[in-house]
Parts: structure tokens; C-alpha cells; sequence
């Protein structure tokens, strides 16, 4: 399966079975419309006739080239991956969310979690929680030695005690079990201080800070609980936590929605700002909702992005990373990743401030999908068994879409709660995908040329 497309000027052809993406001259890129597998290696008659704008050495020459390029396995390439579809078993749990808070001490308008609470009560968890999540990642992770724990709210740093406790009792037992825990903190940075700044550039591997912009589009959207400005508030922040951090692990996270669609600016303005590592993420939600995107929202949203990978491969000073156009040519993701990118039920899984355990931060507190508790040791085994079966291939249309290798059938809790089923991936979230993707194989393109 090939897919071609015209990006910063290149015309760019993407193999999707073997990974290969060729920069092409305008007789091959227009030749590809006529050509399919298997390729023979003498030139076909007819593509004289069809592509009458070329001469017939150009079009001869041009042929065996892409043929050239057949014969080695990196045009028209067969999948390879399907036949180990059936074979994707359960893995051990590895990464762990966990909502130490489900609580916050902002009133984001488009928050998944229903402004902090989950829909339920608004708690913390208590540290013995926390000791009992380490416990039971340390079990069900069997052999592995690199476990992932993201504190995750909610509002995390409200639920400080509990971060702390936690982070201090998994580094006491390591040793002793033969594990290495990697830790991230995902907050809105209201809280930080001096002290928190110190813990967190010390324990944690990555940093997520969520600010969306400009103080407009902030402001906007993120309400704090009194009315005040938490652009104001979290902006000194974050650059001191970013200044002491060195060249450890932080993004920028922001979330663009129908208010802000130059979201381009945005980031441009976190750069401005001081900082280099950049996410914008498209908000997700129900579409009656005033701020939501829908399918009128993609052309211009697709315009967008591609402001802004033009501005990134024009810029030659301050560069800045920006998350969704990062990727890489040279090795990828490994097989497994490639069919079941979400590890969401199977070898990640979440926790709420209860213990109750969820296949990821987004099924909280859905009933459907709990899958035990820590206080009384049960866990799911079913729920497991059905996201280890949730790949390309069970899901719908993924096996015939040119991205599925990269996005790997998007994410599951998007699927079930705006298709109503984790194997029906989300529409709008494909159509930004694969428009994320093309910018980001141009960029990858325009940065080797140029380096050549």
C-alpha cells in the first residue's frame, strides 16, 4: 500500500508496508498513478500514452527506477505483519496511571475528567494506595525490570503527600525485587513551589506541563476556581521549573479547540516564551459541546498544521520540538507496537484515589470497564485478555488505511467513548493523524536533504 502526498514542496511517496518514503521527481510521482503490484520489469506499453508529457527515454528511465525500487522490497511492499495478528497474547503489566487526585484547582472548560472529579466525588488518595499500586506493578510485572508510573489527576501536586510517599517507598524496595521505576508527573503547575520544583527535577523522568498558549487562549479555558488569571499564576512557574531542570525529560502540553484553530500562534508563543519541547493537542469530545471540533472544523484545522511545519523547516533559530511531527525513518516502533501501539488493559493500566483499576486514565470510573481493586486483590483477566486482541486487525478499517503503522488504530478510549466501541476508531482523530503524519514525514525529509 503506498500513499502520496505534496508537502513543503516535496513530492513524497510513503510505502506503508515496509516503511520506505521516497522523495520523487514529477514523472515517478505522476507514473505511481498507473502502477500497482506485481511490477513487471519491462515497461509497460500504455504508460507512454498515459503520460504523453514526458518523453519516452524519461518515462523509460523513470520506470526502471521505481521497478529498481519494487525489486528491493521498498515500493508496493506486501504486509508482513498480518500473519502474527492471532499471535498477540497478553503482556505484563509494565506502566501504571495513577489519579492520586480526583480533584483539581482549575475549572478547565474541556476536561475529560469533568473538571477534576471524574464524575464522582472529589477525594485524594491516600499514600497506603499508592504503596499498594507499587506492590501490585511489582507483581504483575513478572520479569520485566522497567516499570512506568505517571501521578495523574485531576490536580497531582494537591495530593502532594501522597506523590511523595509513593515515589520514596518504590525507590526503597528496587533493589530488592530487581526493578527500576521511571517516573512522570503530569500537572497545571498552580501549586509548585520551590520545594515540589527540587522533588520533581529530581525523581521524575518527564515532566507534562499543561498550559494551552497565549494568556488569551489560556484564560479562556482554563478557569480557576476564583476567576483569577491562570496564565498569571502558572507561566513563572514552569519556566523555573523548566530553567532548573537541565536536559531532563518536559513537554509543553496544550489543547487547541474550536476557540483557538490559529493554534499555530500558540505554540509559537510557548516558544517565545522559553520553551522547547511543544505538544497541541486537538480536543476531544462530544461535538455539542461550543468549543468542540468537528468534521467542519478539519480544513482548517489541516491548514494549521501546515503553517506550522512550514514555519518549523524554515526557522533557523529557535528551534523547537513539537511532539506530533516527530518521527522517526530510521527504526520505528518494534513489531507488537506497530499492530497494538495503545497498551491501555493489557500492559498499562490505571488506578483511582479507591484503588479500583481501570484499563486506562480515561475508562475511570466507568463500571463497564473495572477491572478490580488493590484493597481486595481481584483483577480482570477478561478485560485483559480482550485489549490484548485490540490491534490493526480487529480493528475497523485500520488494515486498509496507509497510516496504520504509525498511529497503530489510535486510541481505544476515544473509540468506545465517541464510536462506542474501542474497535471502531475515532473519525475526526484519523482525519488529524494521518494530516500530522505527512507533516511530520516532510519535515524528517527536509531535514536529511538539507543535512545532505
Amino acid at each position: 500500500m503506498i500513499h502520496k502526498f505534496e508537502q513543503l514542496g516535496y513530492k513524497i511517496v510513503l510505502d506503508s508496508d515496509s516503511n520506505g518514503v521516497h522523495v520523487l521527481d514529477d514523472c515517478a510521482y505522476d507514473m505511481l498513478d498507473f502502477l500497482s503490484a506485481p511490477m513487471e520489469e519491462a515497461v509497460p506499453e500504455e504508460l507512454f500514452e498515459k503520460l504523453p508529457q514526458y518523453d519516452k527515454d524519461t518515462v523509460r528511465e523513470t520506470y526502471e527506477e521505481l521497478y529498481g525500487l519494487y525489486s528491493d522490497g521498498s515500493l508496493f511492499a506486501q504486509d508482513e505483519y498480518e500473519k502474527y495478528s492471532d499471535t498477540m497474547v497478553k503482556s505484563p503489566v509494565k506502566s501504571m496511571c495513577l489519579n492520586v487526585a480526583h480533584d483539581c484547582n482549575l475549572r478547565c472548560e474541556y476536561c475529560f475528567a469533568q473538571t477534576g472529579d471524574f464524575g464522582g466525588e472529589r477525594c485524594i488518595m491516600p499514600p497506603e494506595i499508592g504503596k499498594k499500586a507499587i506492590d501490585f506493578l511489582i507483581e504483575k510485572s513478572a520479569n520485566r525490570e522497567n516499570l512506568e508510573l505517571d501521578f495523574f489527576g485531576g490536580e497531582p501536586l494537591m495530593a502532594w503527600d501522597t506523590v511523595v510517599e509513593t515515589v520514596n517507598y518504590a525507590r526503597s524496595v528496587e533493589k530488592k525485587y530487581g526493578k527500576r521505576f521511571r517516573f512522570t508527573i503530569t500537572t497545571n503547575g498552580v501549586l509548585l513551589d520551590d520545594e515540589k520544583i527540587d522533588f520533581i527535577n529530581r525523581e521524575m523522568s518527564n515532566v507534562v506541563l499543561s498550559l494551552d498558549g497565549r494568556r488569551e487562549t489560556t484564560d479562556r479555558v482554563r478557569k480557576t476556581v476564583n476567576g483569577k488569571s491562570a496564565y498569571d499564576v502558572i507561566v513563572p512557574k514552569f519556566l523555573k521549573l523548566v530553567e532548573k531542570r537541565g536536559d531532563k525529560d518536559y513537554y509543553v502540553r496544550a489543547t487547541f479547540t474550536k476557540y483557538n484553530l490559529d493554534f499555530a500562534e500558540d505554540v509559537l508563543h510557548l516558544r517565545e516564551l522559553g520553551f522547547e519541547q511543544l505538544s497541541a493537542e486537538p480536543v476531544v469530545t462530544d461535538e455539542k459541546e461550543p468549543y468542540a471540533l468537528t468534521n467542519a472544523e478539519v480544513p482548517r484545522v489541516f491548514e494549521e498544521y501546515d503553517r506550522l511545519c512550514k514555519i518549523m523547516a524554515d526557522r533557523k533559530e529557535k528551534k523547537f520540538n513539537f511532539f506530533h511531527f516527530m518521527v522517526d525513518l530510521d527504526q520505528g516502533p518494534c513489531a507488537i507496537k506497530r499492530l497494538r501501539g495503545c497498551g491501555c488493559g493489557n500492559d498499562y493500566v490505571a488506578v483511582d484515589p479507591h484503588g479500583d483499576i481501570y484499563p486506562c486514565h480515561q475508562f475511570v470510573g466507568i463500571d463497564r470497564w473495572k477491572m478490580g481493586n488493590l484493597n481486595d486483590g481481584t483483577f480482570n483477566d477478561e478485560i485483559k485478555t480482550y485489549f490484548a486482541k485490540t490491534h490493526l486487525y480487529s480493528k475497523q478499517g485500520c488494515r486498509d488505511c496507509w497510516a496504520k503503522f504509525y498511529c497503530s488504530g489510535g486510541c481505544n478510549a476515544n473509540s468506545y467513548l465517541y464510536e462506542g466501541d474501542c474497535r471502531k476508531p475515532h473519525g475526526l482523530s484519523c482525519e488529524f493523524q494521518r494530516k500530522r503524519l505527512e507533516c511530520a514525514l516532510a519535515l524528517a525529509v527536509d531535514k536529511a536533504l538539507k543535512e545532505k
